[in-house]
């Protein structure tokens, strides 16, 4: 594959549900491993399951969209209106975007970020949140790239299991 891999996009369906919870618990667990390596994946973090996301798909909370290369299913972003308290409507939220290790770099994030983006437009709303973990350099990196921009006092520590994860959250413009 090279840098000018196209990939589709569409809205998942029910079908598309085992591959999502395989691909969320693959790429939980490295992403995981690499932010805390000495701890091992606490259960909690691999909890989203297939009947989760056909939950999720079913009921569209969140929306979520998958990215194909061919029939394969290689990465997903679930995205909605923002969860986190005194937010205006107008402000969606990233609540998950994940592509398979062998595909980052390629455009299949990008394509998803631009679904999602579309949609959240389609829905109203101006502006846009990610929670990101701050250990996590390469998602860091891609919302940055993508026009996000850190909220300085926005850090939070979430409890995944025995451990503990740095949130950092990340806002941009839709227009």
């Amino acid at each position: 594959m090279t840098t000018t891999t196209t990939f589709t996009v569409r809205p998942a369906t029910l079908r598309d549900a085992k591959a999502i919870a395989d691909l969320h618990n693959a790429t939980v667990c490295e992403a995981f491993q690499s932010a805390t390596p000495n701890a091992p994946v606490p259960v909690e973090a691999l909890e989203k399951s297939q009947s989760h996301w056909r939950e999720a798909i079913e009921y569209a909370e969140p929306q979520v969209h998958v990215a194909l290369l061919g029939e394969k299913v290689v990465g997903f972003v679930g995205f909605d209106r923002s969860r986190d308290k005194g937010t205006p409507p107008t402000t969606g939220g990233i609540w998950h975007i994940y592509v398979a290790s062998d595909y980052v770099g390629l455009g299949a994030g990008l394509s998803l970020w631009d679904s999602a983006r579309e949609g959240l437009l389609e829905e109203g709303c101006t502006n846009v949140t990610v929670w990101v973990p701050i250990a996590n350099d390469r998602a860091l990196r891609f919302h940055e790239l993508a026009g996000f921009k850190r909220e300085n006092n926005s850090a939070k520590t979430v409890p995944i299991g025995t451990a503990r994860v740095e949130e950092i959250r990340l806002k941009r413009s839709l227009t």
